[in-house]
C-alpha cells in the first residue's frame, strides 16, 4: 500500500508573552486560520491512521484544534520531541522508522523542517510552507523507511481560502 504524509505547520503563534520558544501559545488569528483550514480540508482529504506533533506548546495547540475540527478524535496524537526540529532531519528519521501498518500520516511540526522536507521529498517546489498550511504527499514505496520521490498531491494554504 502506498504511503502518505500530511504535513501541517503549526499556527500564527504569539511573541507577546515572555515564555520560551517552546511554550509559545498561538495567536487568535492562527486559531481563525485553522478553522478555516479544516473547513475546506474536511471532506478533500483521507483520515490518517497516525497523528504525530512536535511537543511545542504552539504545534500542540495547532494539532488539537486540527483533530476537533475534523472530527478525528479517535485517533490519539504522538507528541514526539524529535519533531522540535527545524532542518528536517530528525522528522525524517522520524518518517523513515514510521510503523508500515501506518498508511497516511499526519504530521505538525515546524519550518524550516516542513519546507525542506516537501521540496526535498515531493515533486512540486514550495517558496514557504505558511503556517496552518497543508502539503499532502503520496509515496508509491510501501515501506516507511524506502520513502522518496513523492508526488505532491495538494498544497493549501489559509491566504488560498481568504
Amino acid at each position: 500500500m502506498n504511503k502518505k504524509i500530511q504535513f501541517i505547520r503549526h499556527a500564527k503563534s504569539s511573541w507577546k508573552y515572555d515564555v520560551s520558544d517552546k511554550e509559545r501559545p498561538l495567536k487568535k488569528r492562527g486559531v481563525n486560520d485553522v478553522v478555516l483550514m479544516c473547513k475546506h480540508l474536511k471532506t478533500k482529504i483521507l483520515k490518517p491512521e497516525a497523528i504525530f506533533s512536535s511537543p511545542a506548546n504552539r504545534t500542540k495547540l495547532t494539532a488539537m484544534l486540527f483533530v476537533d475540527n475534523l472530527k478525528l478524535n479517535s485517533i490519539k496524537i504522538e507528541y514526539k520531541n524529535e519533531l522540535y526540529d527545524f532542518s528536517g532531519e530528525s522528522v525524517l528519521s522520524v518518517l523513515k522508522s514510521c510503523d508500515n501498518s501506518i498508511n497516511t500520516l499526519m504530521l505538525f511540526g515546524h519550518n524550516y523542517a516542513l519546507t525542506n522536507l516537501c521540496n526535498s521529498l515531493g515533486d512540486i517546489s514550495i517558496d514557504n510552507v505558511t503556517t496552518s498550511g497543508f502539503v499532502e504527499i503520496e509515496f508509491k514505496q510501501s515501506s516507511w523507511k524506502d520513502i522518496k520521490n513523492g508526488k505532491t498531491t495538494k498544497i493549501v494554504f489559509p491566504k488560498h481560502l481568504k
